[in-house]
């Protein structure tokens, strides 16, 4: 499955969620699609799932929110080892990306 706007894109490879441009939706129902995408990645039940958000510049709290609501239905499902991969060139990934952790113990969080 892959979205694509003027402003970001989201796509699968495998077993790897891509983030990139820039999210600034309006809210939970605007970032539903993308909700869909990751609930059909999670629903192929795999071992391992990566969200890679190194190209993704902004996301604002209602983006966030959906990370975070992600993280838990992931430690809810157990058995798949979630990674979140996030470069440290962008300043909300290390602020936001480590309480990620704080909900999911398990995650393996790599900025770099």
């Amino acid at each position: 499955m892959e979205i694509n706007t003027n402003e970001y894109q989201v796509w699968t490879e495998e077993s790897t969620v891509y983030f990139e441009g820039t999210m600034r939706l309006g809210g939970t129902d605007s970032y539903a699609p993308v909700n869909d995408l990751l609930t059909q990645a999670l629903a192929a039940n795999p071992t391992a799932l990566t969200l890679d958000l190194t190209g993704l510049e902004f996301l604002n709290s209602s983006g966030i929110n959906l990370l975070a609501k992600f993280t838990i239905a992931v430690r809810k499902q157990g058995g798949v080892l979630l990674t979140v991969r996030g470069t440290p060139r962008i300043p909300w990934q290390g602020k936001s990306l480590p309480n990620l952790k704080k909900l999911y113990a398990d995650l393996v969080l790599v900025i770099e």
